[in-house]
């Protein structure tokens, strides 16, 4: 039964995926024009005028947490949605939400593409917080720019086959300020979901999302369980004395302090957590102290970055960081308490085992098991996400994939040199271009075909 439903899933995709070269150019227009977290409103709005040509039914819920907005298609009724209410997903059938983030980094793009991004913008911390500080460059380094259009390309599918879905309910995420950890939590907030939210989005039965990466373009991956680590972001200032540099004894040095903590910092993981789980570290991003050469600081800034793959972990090597930071400024006669911030916090991303399990069945049928094709046990994704806080919010299960983004020639080359590492750019690289084709097909149709196995009966 399961393996006809995946065939009839797999056949609607190939007989309903849109022409693929407006989406082409889509993309390009998305990659050259990124905007920053918490200032997305040129993006957002260009997605919602999208949605609107795809069709006139979608219910379209702007301004959520941000920027953030989200399309209601309540497919009970084929015209019940043209009011412009949301409606409840009131049929028989489940409500399922598809994710895209949207927000770009700051980063200078060094592709060297034609359509390369030349933006630059001050970045605002919050939601409707004035922009400040220096213009940045701005580039879409993680790859959120075909996050956006394979999800408007597998909304145009979806709408395409509605008659096979009927009674069930589509809801589609573009998501603000995901680089910053806060815009999926920003839109619960904001009173995302009904029957309480402001924005009356259906509570969906079932939340799915997906990531570019640099793997071989054209191959799909799923993993039941642990898929993305946790991450938090740590601002941190020590608090010394300062004096002349030729008067080292006056002085309460927050360089060294700042070097002794540096140090003991890196045996957490090496000396304190269970070798056998793998994915945990603790990095030491930045650090700054003092300007001129002849004199020493008073203070020393540094940004931390915390990845576990475990709540208890993630909880014990948090608390070991500022045990060692404590201990340490205490042991260098520091003047002051040690400064916290928590600039970001990204839960761990755990993929629902039946979801996933359901996924699988449809993703080897319609993309095939094999080299460059569908991947049932995927490698975790190295960085960090905030998508799961859409579903957990409501207690609804959920499942991310990704999907590759490296030219097929150039993923095999590196490959069998053992080069990759050295060679692929990766998200956040100055150089991360993914190529178009065949990434944008296998996204679009990651998601399509993710919907229809829990849309259609």
């Amino acid at each position: 039964m399961a393996s006809s439903k995946a065939a009839a899933i797999s056949a609607l995709v190939d007989e309903h995926r849109p022409d693929l070269a407006p989406l082409e150019e889509l993309y390009r227009y998305y990659h050259a024009h990124p905007e920053l977290s918490n200032r997305e409103q040129a993006t957002a709005a260009h997605i919602a005028d999208q949605l609107r040509r795809i069709s006139p039914d979608f219910v379209i819920k702007t301004g959520i947490g941000g920027h953030g907005l989200a399309a209601i298609l309540d497919n009970n009724n084929n015209n019940n949605t043209s009011s412009g209410t949301a409606g409840g997903g009131g049929g028989s059938g489940k409500t399922v939400l598809l994710r895209a983030d949207i927000d770009a980094l700051p980063v200078l793009e060094k592709t060297g593409l034609a359509y390369a991004s030349t933006q630059r913008m001050q970045a605002a911390l919050h939601p409707g917080a004035e922009p400040s500080g220096d213009e940045k460059p701005v580039m879409h380094a993680c790859g959120h720019d075909m996050h956006i259009t394979t999800l408007l390309g597998a909304a145009a599918l979806l709408v395409s086959c509605r008659d096979h879905w009927k009674g069930s309910t589509l809801v589609l995420a573009f998501q603000p300020a995901e680089e910053r950890g806060t815009g999926a939590q920003a839109m619960v907030d904001d009173g995302l979901y009904a029957p309480t939210g402001r924005h009356g989005v259906p509570v969906p039965d079932v939340v799915l999302g997906a990531h570019v990466v640099a793997r071989r373009a054209g191959s799909v991956g799923t993993r039941r369980g642990l898929i993305a680590t946790s991450a938090d972001s740590l601002r941190l200032t020590l608090h010394g004395r300062g004096a002349h540099a030729s008067m080292p004894h006056r002085s309460v040095d927050p360089v060294v302090m700042a070097a002794s903590t540096i140090m003991r910092l890196q045996t957490i993981v090496s000396r304190e957590v269970d070798s056998a789980e793998g994915g945990t570290v603790v990095t030491v991003a930045s650090v700054h102290a003092g300007d001129a050469e002849n004199i020493i600081a008073d203070r020393a800034d540094l940004a931390i970055d915390v990845r576990a793959t475990s709540q208890r972990t993630r909880d014990r090597v948090l608390g070991r960081v500022k045990a060692i930071v404590k201990a340490e400024s205490e042991a260098s006669m520091a003047t002051r308490e040690p400064e916290w911030l928590t600039t970001r916090a990204f839960p761990l991303t755990i993929n629902d085992a039946g979801v996933t399990g359901e996924l699988e069945e449809t993703f080897a049928r319609h993309f095939g098991e094999g080299k460059g094709q569908y991947d049932r046990d995927v490698a975790r994704f190295a960085a960090s996400e905030d998508f799961s806080i859409l579903a957990s919010a409501v207690g609804r299960p959920y499942s991310f994939f990704m999907y590759g983004a490296t030219d097929p020639e150039l993923w095999d080359k590196a490959e069998a040199e053992g080069t990759i590492d050295e060679t692929i750019p990766g998200n956040h690289s100055a150089y991360f271009a993914p190529v178009i084709s065949p990434t944008l097909k296998a996204g679009l149709d990651g998601y399509a075909a993710g919907a229809l196995t829990f849309l259609m009966a």
